[in-house]
């Protein structure tokens, strides 16, 4: 009892100047400020950002402050313009071996293509061209995907988000069978 009694008062001490040191003064001035923010909304800036996406790849994620995502899209660019162009190195190899053999010129002995006929540089020819024009189109596909991606996000910068509108899920009970139900609860707040 002894031991309770002298950490209670040690407590007061301690806290007791923090608790009773507020006057009524210091509560005149608290005030309430507004929680909500003023959001300035420009229609142009979607647009802007695929311009500038359109111009220089990347430079919409910059413009929309998305600096994470300018590797991404500088990565996809170089993978798309390298196969492209290792493709098409091997399709004009065999296509200049095929034009050879076609003139006559073509050595026999050659360790990369003399094992091959005339039916395998062909086939070579189209796998490597397909390849090829699959590769170009990819990379026009990601370019696109630049542009598209710098639009949007540029509108979803915009967007209101804030507590007043909500989607949460909801466990309730059925008054009829007093079962739990799951739901989905949209709140809306004035």
């Amino acid at each position: 009892m002894r031991r309770f009694s002298s950490i209670l008062m040690l407590t007061l001490l301690l806290i007791g100047p923090f608790v009773f040191s507020q006057n009524k003064k210091d509560d005149a001035l608290l005030q309430v400020k507004d929680t909500v923010k003023a959001v300035r909304i420009n229609p142009l800036a979607p647009s802007k950002a695929a311009f500038y996406s359109a111009v220089v790849p990347g430079l919409g994620q910059i413009y929309n402050k998305k600096y994470w995502k300018v590797p991404l899209v500088y990565i996809g660019l170089g993978t798309g313009l390298y196969f492209y162009n290792s493709n098409n190195n091997k399709y004009h190899d065999f296509r200049n071996e095929y034009k050879k053999r076609l003139n006559g010129t073509a050595d026999p002995n050659d360790p990369y293509f003399g094992g091959l006929d005339n039916n395998r540089l062909i086939e070579a020819q189209k796998f490597y061209q397909r390849n090829r024009d699959l590769s170009i189109l990819v990379t026009v596909g990601i370019y696109i995907l630049n542009i598209v991606d710098a639009n949007v996000d540029a509108h979803l910068m915009q967007f209101n988000v804030n507590d007043n509108l909500s989607i949460r899920p909801d466990i309730y009970q059925n008054n009829l069978d007093y079962k739990q139900n799951l739901g989905l609860t949209l709140n809306y707040h004035f």
